[in-house]
Parts: C-alpha cells; sequence; structure tokens
C-alpha cells in the first residue's frame, strides 16, 4: 500500500454535528510510510459550520447547486476533482470505528481480489433506532465476503480504484442506489463486489419517520430499474411488515426491552416497508418541488449533543 494516494470523498449538506468526528477519524488512520491521504468534501449548499470545519480540516472542497443535486452527480464531481488512485466513498454522518478501517477497507481493491468493496456499518447507542440495528446487523455481518455473489453495495463505507469509477462512473439521474447500479454494470463485466466486515463505521441516522419513509421510498424508486423482475406488491408490504415487526419484537423481549422499543419498532417497519410499496408501485416523474422533498427534506430542530463520538472511543460498537 506504499506510495498509493488515497481520496476519501464525503458529500455534506448541514453536517455539522458529527463531520468533525468523521474527518478527524478518517485523518488518523493508521497507513504505512509513502500513503497520502486526501480530504474531499462536496457541499450541497449548507448554511451551518459545515465548510467551515472542512476548511480546518483541509478538504479540498467542490459544490453542486441544490437544483443540480444527485448522489451519483455529487460523486463523480467528488471523484473529478480527487487526486488519488482509490477513491473511499463514507457519508459525513459515519464515524470509522478503528484506526485499521482505511487500511482493512482498500486491502482487497490492492491486491486485485476485488474491484468494488463495502465496510460494515454499525449503529450508535441511544440515537440509532432499535430496528435500524436490526438492518445494519442484517446487512452488514460480522463476517467478510470477498467472493459475493451479487452486487450488493453502499456508499455509505465503500471503496473502488480510480479506473474502475473512470469506466463506468455513479448514474447522475436514479434517487437512490447509485452504489448498486454501478456494482451491477461492474458485476455484469464479471468483476467482484466484495463485503469488508473489518473496515466498521458508526453509521449514525437521525431520521423522523417520515425522513425514513422518503429514504425507502427513494431506493424502490431505483430498485425498480435495477432489478425490473421483482415486484413488491401489496401482500409483500403486509407480510414484510409482519415479518419484520414479529423479528424485532422477538430480539427486543430477549433484550428485556420490548415495552421501551415496541412503539419505536411499528412506527419504522411500517415506514421502511410502505416507502418501499409505494416507490415500486407509483409511476410517474418526480417534478423538482418533488425531487427537492425527497432528496432535502427538512431536517427537524435538533438539541446540542452532550457528548461526541470521540468522546466514547474508537472501538464505541453497536449492542449487538
Amino acid at each position: 500500500m506504499k506510495n498509493v494516494t488515497v481520496s476519501v470523498v464525503l458529500r455534506a449538506l448541514n453536517e455539522e454535528k458529527w463531520l468533525d468526528d468523521a474527518l478527524s477519524a478518517c485523518a488518523n488512520q493508521d497507513l504505512p510510510e509513502g500513503t497520502e491521504l486526501e480530504l474531499v468534501l462536496v457541499d450541497s449548499g449548507s448554511t451551518d459550520r459545515t465548510l467551515e470545519i472542512a476548511k480546518r480540516h483541509e478538504c479540498q472542497i467542490f459544490h453542486i447547486e441544490k437544483s443540480e443535486f444527485t448522489f451519483g452527480r455529487s460523486l463523480n464531481i467528488g471523484c473529478e476533482g480527487a487526486s488519488g488512485e482509490i477513491l473511499v466513498f463514507i457519508s459525513a454522518h459515519c464515524i470509522p470505528q478503528t484506526k485499521t478501517w482505511l487500511r482493512e477497507l482498500i486491502s482487497p481493491l490492492l491486491d486485485g481480489k476485488c474491484d468494488y468493496v463495502y465496510g460494515r456499518q454499525v449503529g450508535l447507542e441511544q440515537v440509532t433506532r432499535f430496528s435500524e440495528h436490526e438492518v445494519f446487523e442484517h446487512y452488514f455481518g460480522e463476517e467478510s465476503d470477498l467472493k459475493q455473489d451479487g452486487f450488493f453495495c453502499n456508499n455509505a463505507n465503500s471503496a473502488l480504484r480510480r479506473e474502475t469509477w473512470a469506466k463506468y462512473r455513479f448514474d447522475e439521474a436514479v434517487t437512490g442506489l447509485e452504489d448498486m447500479v454501478l456494482a451491477k454494470l461492474i458485476h455484469a463485466d464479471n468483476g467482484q463486489i466484495g463485503y469488508v466486515a473489518s473496515a466498521p463505521v458508526i453509521h449514525i441516522h437521525e431520521e423522523t419517520l417520515q425522513q425514513v419513509h422518503r429514504r425507502y421510498y427513494r431506493e424502490a424508486l431505483t430498485m425498480r430499474d435495477i432489478l425490473p423482475e421483482v415486484h413488491f406488491r401489496f401482500t409483500d408490504f403486509l407480510w414484510c411488515l409482519v415479518s419484520g415487526i414479529s423479528s424485532d419484537f422477538r430480539h427486543a423481549m430477549r433484550l428485556n426491552s420490548f415495552f421501551k422499543e415496541a412503539p419505536g419498532i411499528l412506527g419504522f417497519r411500517f415506514m421502511q416497508f410502505w416507502g418501499t410499496y409505494r416507490g415500486h408501485n407509483e409511476h410517474r416523474v418526480l417534478s423538482r418541488a418533488q425531487k427537492e422533498e425527497y432528496y432535502y427534506p427538512k431536517a427537524k430542530r435538533r438539541k446540542p449533543r452532550s457528548a461526541s463520538v470521540s468522546k466514547l472511543g474508537p472501538t464505541q460498537s453497536s449492542r449487538h
């Protein structure tokens, strides 16, 4: 891994709450001598301290107008401006959990085992919803799989070579899942997608239930194109809703937290699968106003946090 430049690309809109912790964790990685690290931030109109924090961490900063924003377009802008041979993507509200996160994440790219990799995600205690913890555990387990069969991938914590990105680039039209759209193209060309469990991040979602609905709705719009043969009917909504709630209830009872978690489980799972159902079954073109609503849902006012992730320590884990 010597004499390699690694560019970490983050997308941001008013991410001051966790951005300092995210950038600090990225900058404090244990990398071999000769490895250069570059931090790149693509901002889409932040009005808080996001840009101030990014400048303090000496980020390369690029801008995209809110009216021009898509997830894929913002990443392409960041990749174009980055100088690294390895491109790493991490959400601005994700904090690398260990000092070896970056080394572990990009190792399968450097040794040629994979073409596109993604790492583990865990929630943050007392912040992440119970059902979100369950979702993380379902998709991001404790064992790596560098020979994954399929094209599942997630850009909240991922990496690929610049040459791979340049060949395919991110789709700038999709409303979500730009990572899986790219991964499908790579997989179709006999490329390898890999999962690296030893490269974990703490992924901090602080969404309202309405924002949960919007997220799954956006992703379902794209999933229809990725897997057109898959249909999510109303009966599927009901089955998934009952199955998801039942599984969460059982786990909450084992943890003696059923009464505490039950309302949140019901709300999250309903919004998750209702958004999925709507996205799969509504046939319409989003207007600019609707795009702004779904890409930029109004943030709920938050009280100042009492402790930063840095105070929790680099090995803070989920409850699983």
